[in-house]
């Protein structure tokens, strides 16, 4: 797809997208109001907000494993008309139940735009150019979550209006991109047999349900060690594993418990667990810390998060700009750990009088690390699944983060409540005895107090309860985040695939048409393409991953199939893996796969280099190999019946040596960049030549490339050259030094700016062009010696005659004059 028709399909999705976050962010401000207007406490502060995390956490998998098997396009219009129905009975709620399920609704709907707008953007983009366009994706996150608070804000303070427009207002939005999409989203659809997990849809649900309902009301209406909390953790835990069960023999389960083989999925489904309570725990209590810790008005609220928001749009973005330009996103992740380990750290020690500027310096700090990891996150997963496990993969990330948001907001909810009514009493004996009754009532009370009704030394007394209750939430969450950034330490950096998941599918559904060895061979040819390592360094990083499904070169094979277990009874296939010398070679990767590119069955060779895998049936299959250090090796196998011996050998990668010199005199050149690409003109290797001209490189695949050098001084030179299959191919450059020829054209009153001049050589062809400056210089570099013609024009033009002899600067002036001056 065009970078135009990305941004057409990209526009009713991020209108969508727009109007679930404003949904969802417009309401935090009005909340206190809100839940003080319906006559509900802290815990229906609380699971307002918990009920469209919970919905939304349930329902992501099934949104997901939905988009991996009909119209991605109809379902992200269902999610919508969904959400739509949400907001209208939210906005027409008599009490808080019906607030709190008509939030259950519009989470359903949300969940959906928020996990297939991922998907969609990864279908169509592939893992290098994603950063790209998730820099619009975190855009409309940022405006969105900036514009909600205030709207939100002002909505509330306007009298005619009333905080019931702030949950109608996303409805406009919602039908214009169900009309945008209509004509803009255009995907083609793989058909494929329909068969949802309904079974594991009931139970992930239910498990989370249970979880989500013992967290939050433990500790208020019941202890943490109850026989409460021992039915509920004990339900959660015996549903959970009930649905292991179900999905382990389901056709098409909604979680596909084989991804987590992948080492990478199960770290960053970890990492986003944390970064989920992080996140939703840490900005959903920032509005009752400014209106009730601070006095300030919803709409002041709204204003004073701006730092955390900015600082989230502009990491998002950066970050994307600079992984789609290097390839190489993981230090983007730990710095993100960093970040928000940090900020939130920092606002664990704020107070109800702590200084603003304060404040929004840690706001900011958390803002920056949300922004690096949330989609990062997402990024990297997508990098390593087949087009047909994209769905359920990506939504698996956001379940993770939507339950522990869920999560961390129903814990830190009960605990907040806690923490504020101890401090209220450790502090309520500062108060005169007459104040101590009043203020007793008001915090004991179980709704949300209304500031501007208290007297102020009670004012005063429960505001510094509340920030520093509210600041403790930060003082627990702060090593959830830490948690959060050690797992991602252990996430491997996988260089970033160039080819989105539609053109994936296409090329498998070529080889399963014709020829299976074709699409996968040429991907992995182009694996390196845009900057990414080598074959060899992207092996070896795949290599050290252990069990991680395969990276480049081999990404075409390993993730255009959606791999199968190889646990069951089959023809075993079993060898050596060994080197160019006969010599063994541990660690290698071994897939088998069949002629349709659909995985049956991995090995990785012991120490002896030996491997076994198992075919499920007699039949023709392809085996591939790849080792770090040698060149991927893809091979059919025959199976008849019969176990199978076929030993793999791996011819390993060459290198490459050379000398720059200066051909007039043999001096060797220092500091010369050499530059090797390959038949594409793709980026293989550069380096710069040591104290006598010399330069090496190692691992590169053998056949034909260019090397190119330029140094200061000499005429840049490219030069064919053929990598053999073994050893060191030894290249020699010489460089010519280049003439220069500078000079200044004046006119009677001085020189002449913004004149153009052109220089041609003998044969009348254009060599260069320049535009003088205001001091009339001109200049140009890089000539062979010859009889050049020197043309300036700004006066009448004037020709003028050149000979450049060699080696140096050659100086020439021209004297430009109406005629007669």
């Amino acid at each position: 797809m065009t970078h135009r028709q990305i941004m057409e399909a990209l526009s009713g999705l991020l209108l969508g997208m727009f109007c679930a976050i404003l949904s969802s962010t417009i309401v935090t401000n009005a909340l206190p109001e809100i839940v003080s207007d319906l006559g509900g406490g802290q815990s229906a502060y609380t699971w307002v907000v918990t009920a469209s995390l919970l919905t939304m956490t349930a329902s992501t998998p099934l949104w997901g494993k939905l988009a991996d098997l009909i119209s991605k396009k109809a379902l992200v219009q269902t999610a919508l008309v969904v959400f739509v129905i949400g907001s209208i009975v939210a906005g027409t709620a008599q009490n808080p139940a019906m607030l709190i399920t008509a939030r259950a609704i519009q989470g359903l709907g949300g969940g959906g735009l928020a996990a297939l707008a991922q998907i969609i953007m990864a279908a169509m983009i592939s893992p290098r150019e994603r950063g790209r366009y998730s820099g619009y994706l975190g855009a409309t996150f940022a405006v969105a979550t900036v514009g909600g608070p205030l709207l939100g804000g002002v909505i509330t303070d306007t009298s005619w209006l009333g905080w019931r427009w702030c949950l109608f207002v996303g409805v406009p939005f919602a039908l214009i991109a169900l009309v945008v999409l209509q004509k803009t989203l255009n995907l083609p659809l793989v058909k494929r047999e329909v068969k949802v997990d309904w079974a594991g849809a009931f139970f992930v649900t239910a498990a989370v349900c249970l979880l989500l309902v013992w967290v939050t009301f433990a500790d208020d209406k019941y202890a943490w060690m109850s026989w409460q909390t021992g039915v509920m953790v004990g339900g959660a835990i015996l549903l959970t594993l009930i649905f292991l069960l179900v999905e382990s023999r389901a056709s098409e389960p909604i979680i596909p418990l084989r991804l987590f083989r992948n080492r990478t999925i199960a770290l960053a489904s970890l990492a986003s667990l944390f970064v989920g309570i992080a996140m939703f725990a840490g900005t959903v209590y920032f509005s009752q810390y400014f209106q009730l810790a601070r006095d300030k008005s919803p709409t002041m609220s709204g204003v004073m998060t701006i730092p955390m928001i900015g600082g989230l749009f502009i990491s998002s973005t950066v970050s994307g700009i600079v992984i789609t330009k290097t390839g190489r996103w993981k230090a983007w992740l730990l710095s993100g750990g960093v970040l928000l380990t940090a900020g939130l750290g920092l606002l664990s020690t704020m107070r109800y009088d702590t200084p603003y500027w304060h404040i929004g310096i840690f706001m900011a700090l958390m803002g920056l690390g949300v922004g690096m990891m949330m989609q990062n996150l997402v990024l990297c997963t997508q990098n390593q699944v087949a087009p047909s496990d994209l769905g359920a993969a990506s939504s698996v990330v956001t379940f993770f983060r939507s339950l522990g948001g869920a999560v961390g907001v129903s814990v830190l909810g009960s605990v907040m409540a806690s923490r504020i009514s101890h401090y209220a009493a450790d502090t309520i004996g500062t108060l005169d005895p007459q104040e101590q009754a009043a203020a007793a009532k008001a915090s004991g009370s179980g709704t949300i107090p209304d500031m501007d009704l208290l007297p102020p030394g009670i004012r005063t007394w429960l505001e510094s309860a509340y920030g520093h209750g509210i600041a403790d939430i930060f003082l627990y969450v702060a090593p959830v985040a830490a948690l959060g950034f050690l797992v991602t330490i252990f996430i491997k950096e996988v260089p970033l695939r160039t080819t989105g998941a539609l053109a994936q599918a296409a090329q498998e559904q070529a080889a399963a048409a014709g020829d299976p060895v074709a699409p996968a061979v040429a991907e992995a040819a182009a694996a390196p393409a845009g900057g990414a390592a080598p074959a060899g360094p992207a092996v070896s990083e795949t290599q050290a991953a252990g069990q991680d499904t395969f990276a480049q070169p081999v990404s075409a094979v390993a993730t255009a199939a959606r791999p199968e277990e190889s646990g069951s009874a089959g023809i075993p296939v079993r060898g050596f893996v060994r080197g160019a010398d006969s010599t063994p070679v541990p660690r290698a990767a071994v897939t088998l796969i069949s002629l349709g590119g659909r995985q049956l069955g991995r090995s990785v060779a012991q120490d002896d280099g030996s491997y076994a895998v198992d075919a499920p049936s007699a039949g023709s299959y392809v085996l591939i190999a790849a080792a770090d250090g040698h060149q991927p090796q893809a091979s059919t196998v025959v199976v008849n019946g019969e176990p199978v011996s076929y030993d793999v050998l791996l011819s390993g990668t060459s290198g490459m040596t050379g000398v720059v010199r200066a051909a007039e005199t043999g001096q060797p050149v220092k500091d010369a960049m050499v530059i090797v690409t390959d038949v594409r003109g793709d980026l293989l290797a550069t380096g710069t030549t040591g104290e006598q001209g010399e330069f090496s490189f190692t691992e590169l695949v053998p056949g034909a490339v260019t090397v190119a050098v330029n140094a200061a001084g000499y005429r840049p030179r490219a030069l064919p050259v053929e990598i053999g299959a073994t050893g060191v191919t030894r290249v020699e450059a010489d460089l010519e030094t280049g003439a220069h020829v500078r000079g200044v054209i004046r006119a009677p009153h001085g020189p002449l700016a913004d004149a153009r001049v052109t220089l041609v050589d003998a044969a009348g062809n254009v060599v260069g062009t320049a535009t003088t400056g205001d001091d009339g210089a001109y200049a140009f570099a890089d000539l062979d010696g010859g009889e050049y013609t020197v043309i300036a024009t700004g006066y009448p033009p004037v020709a003028s005659a050149l000979t450049v002899a060699g080696p140096g600067v050659d100086d020439h002036d021209i004297e430009l004059a109406h005629p007669g001056e």
